[in-house]
């Protein structure tokens, strides 16, 4: 038993979680901590990513807050150089970092399509990269697991169409990155969620005509938790899914199965 125990053992590795201080990304972070994993907790704001890595360490879990803006290439590179100077080589990168603009499709600007695929997708691709160069210089293998959404697959009746376009694109990349990495050990994955409940959307949620709209679509009855998202992550940052790599795994109460 203690081996079957051991695959899931993330002591002595190093994880940046990306969009660390979001309802997401926190949770995933305290799990991969509780699990033996050195964190570094970035977002937009050092402050917040502190305050999220002050919580992890109040658990007995070591973590460190760092400021990074996917959107920013310099950033990125400060950001990753900045969490292996502090914790030591990376092994396991959390991509969390996300936004949308919600606009009709007929009417979306160029600055908003711009300003969501640079978040979703060109950021993703940077801190891939950055990572990957790293563990690649130091020959060591690793793990890459980005957010990705049921609108990977899915369209939806409203605006969305930047929003889709780059989790779609992500859903590919992740694939791409997969195959060229495999060989230096590098394993790149994603999750796709639905609707998960966060301080974000609780407006949402309390209102009981969306509510049920949204549950009735939803074969398991209910919306995502954050904590639903904690075990993939785990999961996919451990040995327990080391033959695992190109997969985007739907964590969705089964709309992807229905539709």
């Amino acid at each position: 038993m203690n081996d079957h125990k051991k695959l899931f053992d993330l002591r002595h590795r190093v994880a940046l979680i990306v969009g660390g201080t979001g309802g997401i990304g926190s949770e995933m972070a305290a799990a991969l901590a509780a699990f033996g994993a050195k964190v570094a907790v970035s977002g937009r704001s050092e402050q917040a990513a502190s305050s999220a890595a002050g919580e992890i360490e109040k658990t007995g879990g070591k973590a460190i807050g760092i400021a990074l803006d996917v959107t920013n290439a310099e950033s990125v590179m400060r950001g990753v150089a900045a969490a292996e100077e502090r914790l030591g080589p990376i092994d396991i990168l959390l991509n969390c970092a996300g936004t949308q603009i919600e606009q009709p499709a007929e009417e979306a600007t160029l600055e908003a399509w711009d300003t969501v695929l640079d978040t979703n997708l060109r950021g993703a691709f940077v801190l891939s990269q950055a990572v990957a160069k790293s563990m690649i210089a130091r020959a060591r293998a690793g793990s890459h697991i980005h957010i990705t959404s049921v609108r990977s697959t899915l369209g939806i009746r409203r605006g969305y169409a930047a929003y889709c376009a780059g989790k779609g694109g992500l859903g590919i990349l992740i694939k791409q990155l997969a195959t060229e990495w495999a060989p230096h050990g590098i394993r790149v994955n994603g999750i796709a969620p639905t609707f998960t409940r966060t301080p974000l959307v609780e407006q949402y949620l309390n209102d009981p005509a969306f509510y049920g709209a949204l549950v009735n679509r939803i074969p398991l009855g209910r919306v995502c938790e954050t904590r639903d998202l904690a075990g993939i992550a785990v999961f996919l940052a451990s040995d327990a899914s080391s033959f695992i790599t190109g997969q985007n795994i739907f964590v969705d109460g089964g709309i992807t199965a229905s539709q």
